[in-house]
């Protein structure tokens, strides 16, 4: 697909992976349009920077977890747009241990809300859309927490309800691919580890010791934190280059999952 002339929808955009995803898309020609909510000072600046790159850009205040205000954003996007090509799935909000301590009931209704139940409501408007424009990519963006849950290294920074949200997400992947085929792809980027998310310039990364943050990186292949560029590569592979990709989820991790156990040498056995 080529990015020009296209619209896309890119959630959560006043800050972090999203907002660096929406520059990414705006500035390979793409319209944007942008949700924001919380983050006023950051969604400020955002406004800001849009207008004064001269981006072709629609930026909604929504409540994702208010089906009016989202049905809403959708008859902003078609009126000024015409139609949607692409959408960013990229809503969520987890819970960290070392942040939040023990659940509470709002914290845990606030990790349903927007990690599962915003995604789907939103998905669920936009696929109409995105079966109309003939070619749509549909990307959601989730967390190995949906793997690994509440333990290890990852513990201090992956809640219960958050990991659980996140293994729901890719049974959403595949329900949405069957739904949008053939007209759209719909995959998901499953991340690791990565600044602005999990990582350096969270609440919960500077909370942790030294030594918290070293056993992370240690369980990590890579030995490394993901940076941002690395998840726009992928977000451009799959909606230019992935024509034959539908229902996958591609795991960002560094090798955060398979962890940091060694390959013994082959023995020489006893035959």
């Amino acid at each position: 697909m080529d990015l020009y002339g296209k619209t896309a929808l890119v959630l959560g955009a006043a800050k972090g992976i999203g907002l660096h995803i929406a520059h990414a898309l705006a500035s390979a020609g793409a319209r944007i349009a942008v949700s924001y909510y919380d983050w006023p000072e950051e969604s400020k600046q955002m406004l800001l920077e849009f207008a004064a790159l001269g981006y072709d850009h629609l930026a909604v205040r929504t409540d994702l977890r208010n089906i009016e205000e989202i049905k809403e954003l959708f008859r902003k996007i078609e009126s000024r747009f015409g139609g949607l090509d692409i959408l960013i799935n990229n809503i969520e909000r987890g819970g960290m241990p070392v942040v939040h301590g023990p659940y509470t009931n709002e914290q845990w209704d606030l990790e349903m809300e927007t990690t599962l139940k915003a995604k789907w409501f939103v998905a669920n408007q936009a696929l109409p859309l995105l079966k109309a424009s003939g070619n749509g990519t549909l990307i959601n963006i989730s967390s190995i927490a949906g793997i690994v849950g509440r333990c290890g290294p990852a513990g201090l920074i992956f809640n219960d309800g958050y990991s659980a949200a996140n293994r729901a997400v890719s049974s959403f992947t595949e329900i949405w691919a069957r739904q949008g085929a053939p007209e759209v792809r719909v995959n998901e980027l499953m991340l690791g580890f990565f600044e602005t998310r999990h990582a350096e310039k969270t609440r919960g990364w500077p909370l942790l010791s030294v030594q918290e943050q070293k056993n992370i990186v240690d369980h990590t292949l890579l030995n490394r934190t993901g940076k941002i560029s690395d998840i726009l590569k992928a977000i451009f592979f799959l909606i230019q280059d992935a024509d034959y990709m539908t229902g996958s989820v591609i795991r960002i991790d560094g090798g955060y999952v398979l962890g940091a156990e060694k390959v013994p040498p082959m023995p020489s056995g006893v035959l």
